[in-house]
């Protein structure tokens, strides 16, 4: 009996990289993975003396002569930001349907790959319709944002159609399980002719519509990586303004919810009412901690404050709330007010920002940047560190520290531990190295690209990548060492990240899996059997 149960189960390796952050709820950007490369790419420059990918001539495949460490490289759709994650064997990846997977899906849909660990053959996808309200909800040919969360042969992730799905890890390949058996009716999409699903399309487990069921209204896109906590899950409901930039068409509404990870089932909302002080959209991630033996989940408002609530729901007359513990508002006074005393109209440049980072857990402490919408450019930042253990109104007496050389960032920091540096990059093109400590600056690098996507902290090195393709590699030091610069061919609007000794980097058009010393895997490979 025990047999057959663990036969029906898959686990997660201790290397794997399950979610967005990894093994760390804290989401601290780091592995403590060794043995990653230095360098990668071509291993000569072309004529302008850079060392550049190159697509063989009239395919959109990416040329792998002449190119070291470089294990697979497989083609997404033409817009890819959501960050991969590792478990199982396989490798799961947000992109758009700009190149079709599966010829009954001709539209633009977002879709979410998985995809052989080993070789990067594509083993089944999740082809979601668009919203028919448009881009004011579901912008075109944008992709599946969010990085899902894997656990125990599930995998949970955020639509573009503002939904929180769970989904079977093997797809339809071991036929439709769990409750949800309208997968045609969903792939058809609302008033439109079913499209019975096939052997390469995701069983859904169950599906929360967070438009339908909390009235939410996600401005322009949803996009939040769920974290797990237990049998808890939470997410950020991505309500925001509508097109006029004005107007809050839901603000009773919650922003940050927990559900049963099993069935979908609402458990609380959040009892912050953030939803009269949206300033844009709300697209940030949740993070954990735990202090004093009682765990925490933290979230970026699109309010600009920074929250902390405990995960117990509690009862309040027909409602059930996460209760905030504290919570901290990141937008300094001179942000809000000129000299003169008048208010600074959002989204100036020297004026407020939301929080769209991720918060970042470590040793009691919290750590976020403050930013917008990259489509409103560039404008001052502040990245704060503040003390986890405090209660209330914390926003004069929890600051531990705060550099304000920072721009506007998205950017989740990552945290070294061999040594406490602190590493995150701003909208504008810098990357920073502070003392986690102290917030003191070490150094600066100019990428001279808007970033997109975070710091990744591994075996001594820091991988960035930027709007213009680029991924550079510094030294985890306190001095500024460049160890190489590569450009992928497209640009890179999300963050690398390590399973299992492999790197992962996302381009717009494809993904990339790195190692030291590997050579390319054909399609349908297999690893060596060990002897």
């Amino acid at each position: 009996m025990l047999t057959a149960l663990l036969a029906g189960l898959t686990f997660t390796h201790a290397e794997d990289w399950p979610r967005w952050g990894g093994n760390d709820p804290g989401r601290n950007m780091y592995s403590p993975i060794k043995g990653l490369p230095g360098k990668f790419g071509p291993e000569k420059p072309d004529k302008q003396g850079h060392f550049t990918f190159s697509f063989k001539p009239g395919t959109e495949d990416v040329d792998l002569s002449g190119v070291a460490n470089v294990k697979w490289v497989v083609k997404l759709g033409s817009q890819t930001y959501g960050n991969p994650v590792v478990a199982n064997g396989k490798v799961f990846v947000g992109t758009n349907n700009a190149t079709p997977r599966d010829p009954k899906y001709k539209d633009d849909r977002s879709c979410l790959y998985a995809l052989n660990e080993y070789n990067g053959d594509f083993l089944w996808q999740l082809a979601v319709p668009k919203l028919a309200s448009g881009k004011v909800n579901d912008w075109e040919y944008l992709g599946i944002l969010a990085s899902p969360n894997v656990e125990g042969g599930k995998v949970w992730v955020v639509t573009n159609r503002c939904e929180v799905v769970c989904l079977n890890a093997e797809g339809m390949s071991n036929g439709n399980q769990g409750p949800f058996k309208d997968e045609a009716k969903y792939l058809g999409g609302p008033g439109k002719p079913p499209i019975e699903p096939g052997p390469k399309d995701a069983d859904i487990l169950w599906r929360y519509d967070m438009m339908d069921e909390l009235g939410v209204f996600p401005h322009n896109a949803s996009n939040c990586s769920v974290i797990t906590l237990g049998d808890k899950l939470f997410a950020c409901t991505s309500n925001g303004q509508d097109w006029t930039h004005v107007n809050i068409p839901s603000p009773q509404s919650p922003s940050f919810i927990e559900l049963d990870k099993n069935t979908g089932t609402l458990l609380a909302e959040d009892d912050a009412k953030i939803g009269t002080n949206i300033k844009h959209g709300q697209w940030t991630s949740p993070s954990l901690g735990k202090i004093g033996g009682k765990d925490q989940v933290y979230f970026g408002g699109g309010d600009g404050i920074l929250y902390a609530f405990s995960p117990e729901p509690v009862k309040d007359g027909d409602s059930t709330y996460m209760k905030k513990v504290w919570w901290f508002d990141a937008v300094p006074e001179e942000y809000k007010k000129d000299k003169a005393g008048k208010p600074i109209k959002y989204p100036a440049a020297e004026g407020p920002s939301e929080i769209n980072a991720t918060p970042v857990f470590y040793k009691n402490r919290v750590y976020v940047a403050i930013g917008q919408d990259p489509e409103h450019g560039e404008g001052v930042g502040r990245l704060v560190c503040v003390d986890a253990t405090k209660t209330g109104d914390i926003t004069k007496t929890g600051l531990i520290w705060d550099f304000k050389e920072i721009h506007r960032s998205i950017s989740t920091v990552s945290i070294d531990p061999a040594n406490g540096l602190l590493f995150i990059a701003d909208f504008s093109g810098f990357l920073y190295c502070l003392d986690a400590e102290t917030g003191k600056k070490q150094w600066e690098y100019d990428m001279k690209a808007h970033m997109w996507g975070s710091t990744f902290v591994a075996d001594g090195k820091v991988y960035l990548g930027d709007e213009d393709g680029d991924v550079c590699v510094f030294a985890s030091d306190k001095k500024l060492k460049l160890l190489s610069e590569v450009n992928m061919g497209a640009p890179v609007y999300s963050t690398p990240i390590v399973a299992n000794g492999v790197m992962y980097v996302g381009t717009q058009t494809h993904l990339f899996a790195i190692a030291e010393g590997a050579k390319p895997v054909e399609p349908g490979a297999k690893p060596a059997e060990k002897k």
